[in-house]
C-alpha cells in the first residue's frame, strides 16, 4: 500500500471537470485508489465520480491518496501529478 497527501490547488476545486479527469486517470490503473478529504475525513473510491464530487474538494483542501495492488507505486505518482499540477486547469 502507498500512500500520499496533497493539497487541492485548483482555482475551483476538484469540480466537474477536474472529477472527470481524476477518475480517468484513476481507472487507468489496476490497483485499488481511494482518496480522502483530510479536513472531512470522508474517504471515497477515486474510480467513483459521484464518489470524488460527493468530497468537495476545494482549493486548498488537503487530501490523501491511497493505492493498493500491483501497480500502486505508478498510480500514486500519477495521481499526485495531476492534482499537484491543478487538474488540467
Amino acid at each position: 500500500m502507498k500512500e500520499v497527501k496533497t493539497t487541492v490547488v485548483n482555482p475551483n476545486g476538484i469540480h466537474a471537470r477536474p472529477a472527470s479527469l481524476f477518475i480517468q486517470e484513476a481507472k487507468k490503473f489496476q490497483s485499488k485508489i481511494t482518496v480522502e478529504n483530510l479536513g472531512t475525513g470522508k474517504a471515497k473510491d477515486a474510480k467513483s465520480i459521484l464518489g470524488v464530487m460527493s468530497l468537495g474538494m476545494t482549493k486548498g483542501t488537503e487530501i490523501r491518496i491511497v493505492a493498493e495492488g500491483p501497480d500502486e507505486e505508478a498510480a500514486i505518482l500519477a495521481m499526485q501529478q495531476l492534482v499537484d499540477s491543478g487538474c488540467g486547469e
